[in-house]
């Protein structure tokens, strides 16, 4: 199956959780908290199950990893990466900032990657040497090359480790503006050239795999806190092309 028929069939099972998730986004659901002390509710679940269903029957031979219902090993040597809802405490307040996310991965490469936005009615979809697609048209990052003209971004500032939290300190005091308008929807703002970079100290694969080509193919760079190429290091810096490497050296000047 060619990287396009893989990126929309990427696209297709984001949709569809998103669209799951929606029915019960501002209904009233009972928050559960995890041992993690991270929220989920019902909606994660069905939405989860839905994607997985969707996959079962299309993708047999393929393994699922996915946040809330664990992993099923396949024969295929892919896997698929699904974090249903993407911002479950933006999801349980009534904010729209959240998003299902579905990747697949064969090793440690992302074969296709796509967000699905329903609450504000947007869409990304990427694969490596396709594009990057939002609702459907081609996008790019921004060309700001200067942070005293960038908005950065990231999910929250209660950094558990005070040595990146000073990196975000050091980058947000150079930038136009910081906000934290956070979890998956940053990166969309960053794909679609709607701000210059976003960063999270603590990424699962679940919440970074789709993002490293969609970043890429709108033209950014997508990396770990450290730097390296990855789209599971266990954290993430998104940024356009040509704030790439200042941002990188203003993180590790902190350190």
């Amino acid at each position: 199956m060619t990287g396009r028929l893989l990126m929309e069939a990427a696209a297709q099972a984001a949709r569809l959780g998103g669209e799951v998730a929606l029915r019960r986004w501002r209904a009233g659901i009972l928050t559960e908290w995890k041992a993690d002390g991270s929220p989920v509710t019902v909606a994660d679940r069905e939405a989860e199950a839905a994607i997985r269903a969707w996959l079962a029957e299309r993708f047999p031979d393929d393994g699922v990893l996915g946040e809330e219902l664990g992993e099923i090993a396949g024969r295929s040597g892919r896997r698929w990466v699904v974090d249903p809802i993407d911002g479950t405490r933006a999801f349980v307040a009534g904010v729209p900032l959240w998003g299902s996310l579905v990747a697949l991965m064969e090793g440690q490469r992302v074969l296709a990657g796509a967000a699905s936005f329903p609450a504000v009615h947007e869409q990304l979809a990427a694969a490596p040497a396709e594009g990057c697609w939002h609702n459907g048209a081609r996008c790019r990052v921004s060309t700001v090359a200067s942070l005293e003209r960038a908005t950065v971004l990231t999910t929250e500032l209660n950094f558990a480790d005070s040595f990146r939290r000073s990196g975000w300190d050091a980058l947000s005091r150079r930038a136009r503006q910081s906000r934290t308008w956070g979890d998956c929807y940053g990166y969309l703002l960053v794909a679609t050239g709607r701000a210059e970079a976003m960063l999270d100290p603590v990424m699962n694969a679940w919440d970074s795999a789709c993002l490293q080509p969609i970043v890429e193919e709108a033209g950014g760079v997508f990396t770990d806190w450290g730097g390296v190429a990855t789209a599971v290091g266990g954290s993430a810096v998104a940024t356009n092309s040509a704030l790439a490497v200042e941002v990188r050296a203003v993180l590790k000047a902190a350190r």
